[in-house]
């Protein structure tokens, strides 16, 4: 495969991996915001459906050498620590 083609699926990757991760920011921050209880079933089927669909999605990407595994980690590392955010806002209240 040609480096620069390679180079752009990368980028392609990368991008919309960054933009499924938003999207479950998103309800993470709706959830603060309303302070709904993270113990509600459907949030936390929510969720975790949505968390496990990007993680299988970071783990293809990687098969497929578009990024590394640590950057994938990263991705998932920095919505794990927003979740816990959101369960340490919820349980103060």
């Amino acid at each position: 495969m040609d480096i620069e083609l390679q180079e752009t699926y990368q980028e392609k990757a990368l991008k919309q991996l960054q933009a499924d991760a938003d999207k479950i920011a998103q309800l993470i921050k709706v959830q603060m915001d309303h302070l709904t209880m993270p113990q509600c079933p459907l949030y936390e089927e929510v969720l975790d459906t949505q968390m496990y669909g990007l993680s299988r999605e970071i783990d293809f990407a990687v098969k497929l050498g578009l990024i590394e595994r640590a950057k994938g980690n990263e991705i998932l590392s920095l919505l794990e620590k927003e979740m816990n955010v959101l369960h340490e806002l919820y349980t103060r209240e």
